[in-house]
């Protein structure tokens, strides 16, 4: 009898993380959830986190054990041209972006398993956005981050990818904090759906994405044509 594999998602309330959350647990995973709110998902073993604080995260990763996947899909957004940027908010997506996600894996890498699977959720801004610097720099940071670790764990066989999506339907396509930079339909005539990431995603965790890694995958809807 096959073992059940371990993934640990955050983000877990909504959007991509509640996406990738019920695929993985619909695929026989058992999931531990991390996020700050209560997550809807059915059949996951919740800690409430807030990802901006860096100490919870870390004594969250200390007790994780078993461990086959790590899912960084956590984010936030928010937006302003230059001119009118607010380090305060620049901060705030450093930390939840790029800082969490370090602690978390820095904190629970020994106890992946050999084999095992990181996946860290960027976007397809990442190359540059007009009126997105502060949130394409947070997210630009999470290819060169992981690829480093690509090749620090290569010798274990854990891999490390980044799933860059493009305008993806979830609340934070509304969020007022993102007023300056509306969304647009991408070209192939529809916004992502979070299940499509969650797919993508769980493909890379699954064995015929075993020899991928140091690698984004953009997943945009024809936006970056």
């Amino acid at each position: 009898m096959a073992l059940v594999k371990h993934a640990v998602v955050t983000g877990v309330s909504s959007g991509i993380g509640a996406a990738v959350a019920t695929t993985l647990v619909d695929e026989g995973w058992r999931v531990t959830g991390l996020s700050r709110r209560e997550p809807a998902v059915v059949g996951l073993d919740w800690i409430q986190a807030d990802l901006a604080d860096l100490d919870r995260v870390s004594a969250v990763a200390a007790g994780l054990t078993d461990v086959d996947a790590v899912v960084y899909a956590a984010g936030l957004q928010r937006s302003a041209p230059l001119g009118r940027l607010n380090v305060a908010d620049l901060e705030a997506m450093w930390r939840v972006h790029v800082a969490a996600a370090e602690v978390l894996v820095n904190g629970v890498v020994d106890r992946i398993a050999d084999g095992g699977r990181i996946v860290l959720i960027g976007s397809r801004t990442m190359t540059g956005n007009a009126g997105k610097s502060q949130y394409v720099a947070t997210k630009s940071a999470l290819t060169g981050m992981s690829r480093s670790w690509a090749m620090e764990l290569v010798s274990r066989g854990i891999t490390v990818n980044v799933v860059a999506p493009g305008p993806t339907d979830t609340a934070m396509l509304g969020d007022p904090s993102r007023a300056h930079t509306p969304p647009r339909t991408p070209p192939l005539g529809s916004f992502i759906e979070p299940a499509e990431v969650a797919g993508l995603t769980a493909f890379l965790l699954g064995p015929l994405g075993r020899n991928i890694t140091g690698q984004t995958i953009v997943q945009c809807a024809g936006a970056s044509l």
